[in-house]
């Protein structure tokens, strides 16, 4: 607790991360997930002004949902966001980040989109990726009648959310279709980190590395291991990163993905591809929501997250 920023220090750190058990029966897992997410659901508020629609796309699958944040007096065509939320593949919902979209839609004057995707254990990966790709998509097909700049599309998310921005900027490379920066929040980029024993000595507070293979084990239907679990399954399994989107990555030192995080930049200046690094000194997995959300130096975190993503889907001078 020593090495907290002391403005982000709270009583629930003192408290252990519970993690469920991942019994040789689907549907004790399934159920213990459902219970799991209706004891943490949180709902943020819509900031005032910005209007909040929900639509449904029919995909193959089945239907998945997405929130639109319309800010007032958007000139269009403007630039546009898809959102991720976090919640270790496993939990979260849109609802919990209204506020944070709500923000970036009117501070930045953009369309933000965030999706409702299909969570781990009861949809195995492919489905999560699936239906964050596909509202990708939905952005550009519509880009038209949405007032959007397809060239000015970005694509962020937070903890799994990251992760899977992350393999949604990849996708949308292969298929050739047009992601101006990726902004990747603390993400799970690498299924083989449950492979070290001790976390690489990180991740003692918030994400731990039992609930990092939790997560990991309920997106894959299968503990990790040394083989590849497919394409899109975890970012950082990808040889070839040329050519992707330009990225932002911000991580705190405590954090379990900190080294996934550094490395997975690293690669991508390697490969050619233009990423900003962010290290937050004394900051553990997911500091910047909740209760400490209002400390200066999370202030600040976020303020650089909404500086990437406009810097991108900003008006480009004639």
């Amino acid at each position: 607790m020593r090495e907290v920023l002391p403005e982000l220090r709270a009583p629930w750190l003192y408290l252990p991360t519970p993690v469920p058990p991942l019994l040789p029966w689907p549907a004790v897992n399934r159920g213990a997930a459902r219970a799991g997410r209706r004891l943490m659901r949180r709902q943020t508020r819509v900031r005032n002004g910005v209007a909040l629609e929900r639509r449904v796309l029919d995909l193959t699958a089945g239907e998945v949902a997405l929130y639109l944040y319309e800010p007032p007096q958007r000139s269009r065509p403007s630039g546009a966001l898809l959102w991720i939320h976090g919640g270790a593949q496993v939990a979260g919902h849109p609802e919990q980040d209204h506020d944070l979209c709500s923000m970036m839609a009117e501070d930045l004057q953009i369309l933000v989109v965030s999706v409702d995707y299909r969570l781990a254990p009861e949809h195995l990966f492919p489905a999560a990726h699936e239906d964050c790709y596909a509202a990708l998509r939905w952005m550009h097909e519509h880009a038209a009648d949405m007032g959007i700049d397809p060239n000015r599309v970005a694509v962020a998310g937070a903890s799994a959310g990251g992760g899977l921005a992350a393999t949604v900027a990849q996708h949308a490379h292969d298929e050739h279709l047009p992601v101006a920066v990726q902004v990747l929040v603390y993400p799970m980029l690498d299924d083989r980190s449950t492979l070290r024993a001790d976390g690489g000595g990180r991740g003692r507070l918030s994400l731990t590395p039992a609930l990092n293979r939790y997560a990991w084990t309920s997106y894959l239907g299968h503990h990790p291991t040394e083989a590849d679990p497919g394409r899109y399954a975890a970012a950082a399994r990808r040889s070839n990163l040329r050519g992707l989107a330009p990225a932002w990555i911000g991580v705190g030192d405590l954090d379990l993905l900190h080294d996934d995080a550094v490395v997975y930049a690293h690669r991508l200046r390697a490969a050619g591809v233009r990423c900003e690094l962010h290290l937050e000194s004394g900051m553990y997995h997911g500091a910047d929501a909740g209760p400490t959300s209002t400390a200066a130096s999370m202030t600040a975190f976020r303020a650089r997250i909404s500086a990437a993503i406009g810097s991108a889907t900003a008006a480009r001078p004639c």
